[in-house]
């Protein structure tokens, strides 16, 4: 159940718009190489993948044995997706959060039991990892990065893009408002990477700013909100700037949101179960 969840939630990211600077059902956002059916095509040929990392995980406790083999299971699930997408990475950064939380909910009974061991894990070193445009974006403008978020409990999943996607359900927004609320929360919190690959301190700026203004002005379900919003995805896309951290960590809080855990309720889910059409 949990590799199926996982491709469920990255389904529901993709398909969610309008996210600013990333694909959506209305087209590419900031990129050129990507649109929906790539990224809905990408997320099932990842299912698999996460079914190998969940099944090593029951298999193996935490630890070194295990977190070789995760890696092992997720560098080979990349080369699966490359060879889909054609050269296109679609789902690293996703593929690499997810991948730990998968593990993590193999064998967990509640939500913040599946983040610890996920957080255990990708604190173990991997020598295996090779050097990607995040790590070198890491280390230029020294910031955390993907590794570091893991392994500190994925902050901005538990303690912004869910209580922010729970807060809005509770307030009775729509589905779909709620997640690009809880979107763009993280989006004005978070050094992203793969914002700051291509647009530098000066994008990140301007990918912070405008996120939290649309949720100053109400939100993605407010008239002056959803106007903000539309603006800053012109600005994202003409200066091709791609939140695509945050949408990684969306589809993460997505994912954990999904899982019925035992004494809580599941998340709402407009029922995808395959990412085809």
């Amino acid at each position: 159940m949990p590799a199926d969840l996982a491709v469920r939630a990255l389904c529901a990211e993709a398909r969610l718009g309008p996210k600013p600077g990333l694909v959506d059902h209305r087209g590419r956002g900031a990129h050129d190489d990507m649109d929906l059916a790539l990224m809905l095509a990408s997320a099932e040929a990842l299912r698999p993948v996460f079914r190998s990392l969940a099944l090593a995980a029951r298999r193996m406790p935490v630890g070194v044995a295990l977190r070789v083999e995760l890696g092992r299971l997720g560098r080979a699930g990349e080369q699966v997706m490359l060879k889909v997408t054609r050269g296109v990475n679609t789902h690293r950064g996703a593929l690499w959060a997810l991948g730990l939380l998968v593990a993590g909910a193999a064998t967990a009974g509640a939500e913040r039991e599946a983040v610890g061991r996920a957080a255990r894990l990708a604190a173990i070193p991997d020598g295996d990892i090779p050097v990607s445009h995040g790590e070198r974006v890491r280390r230029r403008f020294r910031v955390g990065g993907a590794r570091a978020e893991a392994a500190a409990g994925f902050p901005h999943v538990v303690e912004v893009a869910l209580p922010r996607l729970r807060a809005g359900r509770a307030a009775g927004l729509a589905e779909d408002v709620a997640r690009l609320d809880a979107l763009l929360a993280v989006m004005s919190l978070l050094d992203d990477t793969c914002v700051l690959h291509r647009g530098g301190l000066e994008g990140l700026r301007v990918v912070r700013r405008g996120a939290a203004r649309v949720l100053a002005e109400g939100g993605a379900g407010t008239d002056r909100g959803r106007a903000a919003l539309l603006e800053l995805d012109g600005r994202l896309r003409a200066a091709r700037l791609s939140p695509g951290g945050s949408g990684d960590l969306l589809a993460a809080g997505l994912f954990l949101d999904l899982v019925p855990w035992p004494g809580s309720v599941a998340g709402a889910d407009p029922g995808v179960v395959s990412c085809r059409r």
